[in-house]
């Protein structure tokens, strides 16, 4: 391996910990601190930090492989994902803003929620926590395959660690590097390395399809459209193909932003409620030039590969093979920097997201009700550590596939959170009950549905994935049990 890669991802590596260090001496101090930056995100670090996180391992390796395996019917997923996070940012985000400091200066979602419905606290605070943790282990894990997948791939035969295969100490380097910024500088520290990594893995995804198309064995636009159409037509076809189910499988992608913790954390942070337009602004337009990278890196990525011959035989690894193959050392260790910003970006979200549950919805609430500030803090580190080598086990199957894992959790968290929170938000109706109920429904529909084999196969047809029907149970059980256990002493005023 060229020297050039080493110096780039050393330099990328010792730039993420120095924020680590930066962000220790900056807002430890305190839980809120620690947990939730002191709520003084600017716009443009809350923007690219809920984008970055939001994006992970899947953005240059599982979505590029959707778009390499079946074509432009798989770009559904980075629409459905837009229009989503548009409605995310619009009417969640200024809301969660107001209402997590009007309700208690709540820290968590669960504690949100606790404060939201105070006859049904604790269960609550129990329930979510736990679905936040099981979730986030599967969650992360999709990120830690990733990081797997670039050593084994990038670096194959270099490493030789007590028997260790190149997946394993990808698994090891990728979550150590995560974990030693996180325990250290918490949310603050992982608020402005997202900010980094959105920037590095935005640059990577303007440059890769520009090469890809442009520069030498490419052919340009018109060459790879031809390739193409000689492969099979339907490659180039948003809709032929294409089944409704397939669709809709795809678009409702989107109904998942509603429900994720590490991204409307975000929207928690942000240094005031004038700055969320901004943020908006500056995240939608971020996410627009990423997904348009990433569609364009798998369908034109394929037309490269059938022009010079190349054997992928697992499409999860085009970005990293084209790395390899088109840049100099320097600038190929800088787009593998821009895949582990990707997963390093979603990782260090998901375990301080899960670290603040288990910290302020399980030790404060049962072990310790006294425990301090520097108490939570550290125990919040402990817990850091512990959900990230509980994801590095689910990650040690070789063979896991960095889409499949982010789909399972994406719909359980959009189900079992989504619904519950815009109604929260949105309709001063709901109660505690309504929202125990739609909580459980929404997580046990998701888990079921999966057991069943549904989101491959329903009813002799095309599968459907699991947050359709997921969400809808979910919204149903909330109108449902609401209306029915209405109690007006529960209704609390929500300030828009």
């Amino acid at each position: 391996m060229a020297i050039g890669v080493w110096i780039s991802l050393f330099l990328y590596f010792a730039l993420m910990i120095a924020i680590g260090v930066f962000a220790m001496r900056r807002a430890t101090s305190s839980s809120e601190d620690y947990m939730l930056g002191g709520r003084a995100l600017s716009p443009k670090v809350a923007a690219l930090s809920a984008g970055a996180s939001d994006m992970s391992g899947w953005l240059l390796l599982g979505l590029p492989r959707a778009l390499f395996a079946s074509g432009l019917g798989s770009a559904w997923i980075g629409i459905g994902l837009l229009v989503g996070a548009f409605f995310n940012w619009t009417l969640v985000a200024p809301r969660l803003r107001e209402q997590t400091v009007h309700y208690g200066n709540a820290i968590t979602i669960p504690s949100f929620l606790a404060n939201r419905f105070p006859t049904q606290a604790l269960s609550l605070r129990t329930v979510s926590a736990i679905v936040i943790v099981i979730f986030f282990a599967v969650y992360t894990a999709s990120g830690l395959v990733a990081g797997g997948k670039l050593f084994e791939s990038a670096f194959s035969g270099i490493f030789n660690f007590g028997g260790l295969s190149d997946y394993a100490v990808g698994i090891v380097i990728t979550l150590g590097v995560v974990l030693a910024y996180t325990v250290v500088g918490g949310f603050l520290a992982v608020s402005l390395t997202d900010f980094v990594q959105g920037c590095i893995m935005m640059l990577a995804l303007v440059i890769m399809p520009a090469v890809v198309l442009f520069g030498e064995g490419g052919g340009g636009f018109a060459q790879a459209s031809q390739t193409l159409n000689e492969v099979d037509p339907t490659l180039l076809s948003w809709t032929e193909g294409l089944t409704f189910i397939g669709w809709l499988s795809a678009v409702t992608w989107g109904l998942g932003y509603f429900g994720q913790p590490h991204i409307i954390v975000r929207f928690m942070a942000i240094r005031t409620l004038k700055d969320v337009p901004v943020a908006r602004n500056i995240g939608m337009s971020w996410m627009l030039i990423s997904l348009i990278g990433a569609i364009s890196l798998g369908v034109f990525g394929r037309a490269y590969a059938i022009r010079n011959g190349m054997d992928v035989q697992d499409p999860e690894t085009i970005f990293i093979i084209l790395s390899d193959m088109l840049f100099h050392p320097l600038i190929t260790g800088f787009l593998y920097a821009a895949l582990l910003a990707a997963v390093m970006s979603t990782i260090s979200s998901q375990l301080l997201v899960s670290s603040s549950s288990l910290t302020e919805d399980f030790y404060r609430l049962f072990l310790r009700k006294e425990a301090s500030d520097k108490e939570c803090v550290n125990i919040g580190r402990v817990c850091v550590v512990l959900v990230g080598l509980v994801a590095a086990v689910i990650a040690s199957d070789p063979n896991s596939q960095v889409l499949a894992l982010v789909a399972n959790a994406w719909a359980g968290f959009g189900a079992a959170f989504g619904p519950l929170i815009i109604l929260s938000l949105m309709w001063p109706r709901t109660n505690g009950a309504g929202a125990i109920a739609g909580m459980v429904v929404g997580a046990a529909t998701v888990m079921i549905w999966i057991s069943l084999g549904w989101n491959g196969s329903f009813m002799g047809g095309p599968g459907v994935y699991e947050i359709i029907p997921g969400f809808i149970a979910a919204f149903i059980a909330i109108l449902v049990v609401s209306s029915a256990t209405a109690d007006a002493g529960e209704y609390q005023h929500i300030e828009r």
